[in-house]
């Protein structure tokens, strides 16, 4: 029995954590891309439970309250989706009344979609009751972790603009 449990306890010393995997550029992908998913998923779960709405439009959503109006390219663009995709997404919003289309101010050729109050009203609603998950999470973290998060941010969101 003294030896299996030898053995079990050598077995656990010697499992990959995330601080030994993270020491390479590949296992810090590795483990970042995990943990980044996860984060995601449980960040998708909060979503407030009126919302219906796919991730894909409440991206776009989003996208349109941080940048203001947007033509369905710049959108598509921004998403990283095909223009079709984004004028079929677009027609959606416009149908539930979240987004409209006008002529842009500048050059009456080109059309702008942006928020309508409803949709403004929904990205807060939702932005919110996730924020509020994420930020009770948080405050179960010491201040050092805290701070490490606080310089990491700023990284992070680079890494997902970077083309």
């Amino acid at each position: 029995m003294r030896e299996w449990l030898a053995q079990v306890m050598s077995y656990a010393h010697d499992m990959p954590t995330v601080a030994k995997v993270a020491r390479t550029d590949a296992g810090l992908a590795s483990e970042l891309r995990i943990s980044v998913m996860r984060l995601r998923r449980r960040l998708a779960n909060e979503r407030h439970p009126d919302n219906d709405l796919s991730m894909n439009a409440m991206a776009v959503l989003g996208a349109l309250y941080r940048n203001g109006d947007q033509t369905v390219g710049d959108l598509a663009a921004h998403e990283r989706v095909q223009p079709p995709s984004m004028t079929r997404t677009v027609k959606g919003l416009v149908e539930a009344g979240l987004v409209e289309r006008r002529a842009d101010e500048n050059d009456g050729r080109l059309v702008v979609v942006c928020l309508s109050e409803t949709g403004r009203a929904t990205v807060l609603a939702d932005r919110r009751r996730r924020d509020e998950w994420l930020a009770r999470r948080l405050r179960e973290l010491d201040p050092e972790e805290r701070a490490v998060l606080r310089q990491a941010a700023p990284i992070l969101q680079r890494l997902a603009q970077l083309d």
